[in-house]
């Protein structure tokens, strides 16, 4: 038998230059109408669990999964004294400490949790998995940390993996010897009446 880790993207509302760190406000109407879009397309598994983030569990909700447990090893990554504040504005404020955190795996210089710390994290739940089918609403740098433990990737290339909003990216495997299946879509449903501009992902 094999572990089948099937790691869902939450929706993404807030444009890349207006991006904040540890940004887990409420799902925004068009992120919302799009999770629910894809409800009832998901595969079936034996465990669903979540992060215990608003944003993820709110996903969850609306993908319909609400047996959906919270898994506090698949939280996100902790940005410690950044949290809140607009990636630009520490770009200007703290661009040393910032290029530090972004090409140094083992760095905190925001007093939060370093990639290194993350990808061991995530790592260990990976690892931990018993046999069968795992579905789980997770931040993307969740998923990055996952990839790059599962694949033995060099730390430094977490911040190179793109994640798409409600994307599935699946494992499968086991400890030691695992096998990707890269960001499927989630198929939308054809009832959203929303505008195409309201549908498609930033």
């Amino acid at each position: 038998m094999t572990v089948r880790v099937m790691l869902i993207s939450p929706a993404a509302d807030t444009p890349a230059h207006e991006a904040r760190f540890g940004d887990d406000g409420p799902l925004g109407a068009a992120g919302l109408r799009r999770t629910r879009a894809a409800a009832g397309s998901l595969p079936a598994a034996g465990r669903v669990l979540t992060a215990p983030s608003a944003r993820c569990t709110e996903s969850a909700a609306a993908l319909g999964l609400a047996a959906a447990r919270p898994e506090p090893a698949l939280r996100d990554l902790d940005p410690g004294r950044w949290r809140g504040r607009p990636l630009a504005e520490v770009g200007t404020d703290e661009p040393r400490a910032l290029a530090a955190w972004l090409t140094d795996p083992g760095a905190a210089p925001h007093g939060g949790e370093s990639v290194r710390d993350a990808v061991a994290r995530v790592g260990a739940w990976l690892d931990g998995l018993e046999d069968g089918r795992v579905l789980a609403v997770a931040a993307p740098a969740v998923v990055r940390a996952a990839l790059v433990h599962a694949l033995a990737l060099p730390p430094q290339t977490f911040w190179r993996l793109d994640v798409l909003p409600l994307s599935v990216t699946e494992l499968s495997g086991r400890a030691g010897r695992w096998n990707l299946r890269c960001g499927v879509p989630l198929p939308q449903g054809t009832t959203d009446t929303a505008s195409p501009a309201e549908t498609q992902t930033p």
